[in-house]
């Protein structure tokens, strides 16, 4: 690879276009050599008809063949479909999985991850960033909520592993977030930054373990959060902090995979770093993959200040072939699944809340 598909590989972005490319999405795979793409829910469906409509299952699988198309080499292509409010795939033909809080057993976590994992795969989807791994232990958070399996670690860790090995059987990464825990915030990190004030020995006890348990299993990606741990570090969230991403994560927990952002454009990072400043922070503190959902501009910023950063070797050359490493690794786990209606659908699920497929919350 050269330095710029190296870089580019870094980087992944999301474009505007409704079940078709666009010329943003055209730039970033074929112009910032972008190592993946997420699919939201504005390239699906117009979310702001009420009901949503169907999905064009068809257009869908077709809109993604022709984006790794135009990749050199194959893409990650991501999406958010957790079941419950985060669900971008969220109506017909797709199984409408409850949010995660009404399954009952871990067989069920299995079932669901399996099914949902199937359905992405048909349509070339190979990326999925699920299972919330947060325990919801503060009842005013405001973002996680039934997302989590949960209120506590034995509620939540087994259903968690299980989740893992469900994706891990349908063939699509899963991805545990949002590390180090985002269960015991009363802030929403999409408006402003929210401060985990715990100690290290209760996060131990506590935030970390459905984290390991996925570990533990088999999770090929983990999700950092744009929250403050000031235990560990009091200047800058987990996303950018050498001492989480690298201290924590890789050498505490042992995690070996790949380690994406959530998006930069969220508030908590964006208004007080800058999204581009934010992700060379975040790649020069151990994240492998920065997440830029939403605008050109600041996904070629991204992707040129991290190029700038290579050159000039404040982004050590070390650092960029570790993380490009971790990426082509969890590409090397992907396989191809030919189109299959059948595969839609196969177990209807009673939706627990009416909104779907919107784009907030991550």
């Amino acid at each position: 690879m050269t330095l710029e598909e190296k870089v580019g590989q870094l980087c992944c972005f999301g474009w505007q276009e409704r079940t078709a490319l666009d010329d943003q999405a055209r730039f970033c795979v074929q112009e910032l050599h972008a190592g993946g793409m997420i699919v939201m829910g504005r390239n699906l469906h117009d979310t702001s008809q009420k009901p949503v409509p169907d999905i064009d299952a068809v257009a869908v699988r077709a809109m993604l063949d022709e984006l790794q198309s135009l990749a050199r080499i194959p893409l990650l292509i991501a999406t958010d479909q957790e079941g419950g409010r985060v669900a971008r795939f969220g109506t017909a033909p797709f199984t409408r999985m409850p949010a995660v809080a009404a399954l009952t057993t871990p067989k069920e976590a299995y079932d669901a991850a399996y099914q949902t994992g199937m359905e992405l795969r048909c349509v070339g989807v190979n990326t999925n960033f699920a299972p919330v791994a947060d325990i919801n232990s503060n009842p005013a958070n405001p973002v996680i909520g039934d997302r989590s399996f949960g209120a506590t670690v034995t509620e939540v860790g087994p259903f968690v592993e299980a989740q893992v090995r469900g994706y891990a059987a349908s063939g699509v990464l899963a991805c545990l977030k949002h590390f180090p825990g985002h269960g015991d915030t009363a802030t929403d990190s999409h408006l402003a930054l929210p401060v985990l004030p715990h100690t290290l020995e209760t996060m131990q006890t506590r935030e970390l373990l459905p984290f390991q348990a996925g570990i533990t299993a088999g999770a090929p990606v983990v999700m950092t959060a744009h929250i403050l741990f000031p235990a560990l570090d009091t200047e800058v969230p987990a996303t950018m902090s050498h001492a989480i991403l690298t201290g924590l994560l890789r050498q505490t927990l042992g995690f070996a995979g790949l380690i994406v952002t959530d998006c930069l454009e969220m508030k908590a990072v964006a208004e007080r770093w800058g999204t581009a400043l934010a992700a060379l922070a975040a790649i020069k503190a151990g994240a492998d993959m920065v997440l830029v959902c939403h605008t050109l501009e600041r996904q070629q910023e991204t992707y040129e200040t991290l190029l700038a950063a290579a050159r000039s070797g404040e982004l050590p050359t070390a650092r960029l072939d570790e993380a490009v490493a971790h990426v082509r690794a969890a590409k090397a786990n992907l396989s191809s699944l030919p189109f299959d209606p059948a595969l839609l659908g196969g177990k209807r699920r009673e939706q627990s809340v009416t909104t779907l497929g919107a784009d907030v919350p991550r």
